[in-house]
């Protein structure tokens, strides 16, 4: 069980009005974001296309919070130097994208980067036996990936359980991070299964009452947990 006051929300700017990019990054941070979650697709490995390191520099120019990189592209390794230059501070890498993964997450270690690992929903938690001691964060896919406003996999959450115990079981320092259909329905789901960053596009950036009362939507959900 997390503490809930310890969970931290990461805007996803797939779901950002890409015309006021800019403004609306600043506006999840003003609003509390803790991260600012950032997915990078190459229609390859996953059936989208978004954007690359010209965003991320973009956004660091902007703001100092932690800007994380989640790459669902084929050959990560390709592009990990660029993203790491860019300004990126987590790279994270699919499991399943990554042939040579020990190596991959080397690369991004190497770079001064904190080293992420993502793993889609039909794979299992034991694919991350043997390189969970080198990652700072799972992040843990409750959508298929590849598109912004799709539905919690509910079935999900007994991976995030099973990774937490892995996690003790090794005592690594590893945050637990979920990623596709977080709202103020689901985030208890995920945190209670031992997740404590929160992926969040479609109820923060597009919140009917801004993006400030989205991410607070979320923030009182988790005060409820801990009282």
């Amino acid at each position: 069980m997390n503490s809930f006051d310890d969970v931290k929300i990461a805007p996803s700017i797939l779901a950002a009005d890409f015309n006021y990019l800019g403004q609306q990054v600043t506006d999840a941070v003003d609003g509390g974001a803790d991260l600012i979650h950032i997915d990078v697709m190459d229609g390859r490995f996953v059936p989208n296309i978004t954007m690359g390191p010209i965003v991320v520099r973009a956004l660091r120019e902007i703001t100092d919070v932690t800007l994380d990189v989640h790459l669902m592209i084929v050959e990560p390794e390709r592009y990990i130097d660029a993203f790491a230059e860019a300004g990126a501070d987590i790279i994270s890498v699919h499991v399943e994208a990554s042939p040579h993964l020990h190596r991959t997450l080397q690369q991004i270690r190497d770079l001064d980067c904190r080293v992420g690992v993502a793993i889609n929903p039909h794979t299992p938690a034991s694919a991350l036996s043997e390189v969970i001691t080198m990652v700072d964060l799972i992040n843990v896919m409750t959508v298929n990936p590849g598109f912004g406003g799709q539905s919690f996999i509910m079935d999900t959450k007994s991976k995030i359980a099973q990774l937490k115990a892995m996690i003790n079981d090794v005592h690594a320092n590893v945050d637990i991070e979920v990623d596709g259909g977080i709202n103020p329905e689901t985030a208890p789901h995920a945190t209670q299964a031992g997740a404590n960053i929160l992926v969040a596009g479609t109820s923060v950036f597009k919140h009917p009452d801004g993006i400030a009362k989205g991410i607070a939507s979320l923030r009182a959900v988790l005060a409820r947990q801990s009282e």
